[in-house]
């Protein structure tokens, strides 16, 4: 079965998403060399620390984003809405520093959460699946590329395809909803894959919010670049699932494929 024109359409703007993310790119352009000092500022115990800063932020924003909300009608996302409410957690940061990122990024992940359902259900997604919720924090794995990463492993698709089996099991604890010590090891393990390649964004955002006098205003607009890149590789990814549901997940990713390569 081939894509439809439209259809192939929308996976081209899918692809130009998820396999040029943009969120250190914009932080560069906003700071420029400062950036370089940034991460000069940050502790050296801070490669230690973002493992617990982000699994913590991580597991509070799927408790509160993802069990506690309704499913409904698909409608067009509020993205603004909630770039507003992550600017203003991202000046308090940003007033505080650093030091105040144990707090303030589990506010923005639990909002950026919240935007990244919000997008899933404009793409016909049900957040009363289990599939669908874990597909949600999927995306705080996507887009960011560590210097050990090669081309392979970064690609949209090898990072769903190593999630794959966490997310089987992690589906299986949010089906049942039963937290047993069995049974909430499986949901960890897989918050535990998210958060590794979601601490590439933090350490930009932290190295971005240790500049000097980078003050609320500037903490504001670290935030709403790093919500926009989220928001950006949700609508990629959404759009990805729609149409596995409609022409097969082979048939998509090799589509998926061929238009990487075309673009090469």
């Amino acid at each position: 079965m081939n894509l439809s024109e439209d259809h192939y359409k929308e996976l081209c703007t899918a692809v130009k998403i998820l396999e040029n993310p943009g969120i250190a790119a914009k932080i560069t352009s906003l700071l420029g060399a400062q950036i370089e000092k940034g991460f000069e500022l940050l502790p050296e115990s801070w490669n230690e620390k973002i493992g617990d800063i982000t699994k913590s932020a991580l597991l509070r924003a799927a408790d509160i984003a993802i069990f506690t909300m309704k499913d409904s009608s698909a409608s067009k996302p509020s993205n603004w809405l909630h770039k507003l409410g992550v600017a203003s957690s991202g000046a308090v940061g940003g007033f505080f520093g650093l030091p105040a990122m144990a707090i303030e990024l589990p506010i923005s992940t639990t909002i950026m959460l919240r935007s990244i359902i919000d997008i899933a259900r404009s793409e016909g997604e049900s957040i009363t699946d289990a599939d669908t919720k874990l597909a949600c924090l999927e995306v705080f794995a996507l887009g960011g590329k560590s210097k050990s990463d090669d081309a392979a492993e970064s690609g949209y698709f090898a990072v769903r395809a190593a999630l794959a089996k966490s997310i089987t099991e992690a589906a299986e604890f949010i089906a049942t909803k039963a937290i047993t010590e069995e049974s909430a090891p499986q949901l960890l393990k897989f918050i535990i894959k998210i958060a590794t390649r979601f601490s590439i964004q933090v350490t930009e955002k932290a190295a971005a919010q240790s500049v000097p006098a980078i003050g609320a205003a500037g903490g504001a607009v670290i935030n709403t670049i790093f919500i926009d890149h989220f928001q950006d590789m949700a609508k990629g990814h959404f759009i990805v699932r729609r149409l596995e549901k409609i022409y097969g997940e082979e048939i998509v990713e090799s589509e998926y494929n061929n238009i990487c390569r075309s673009n090469k």
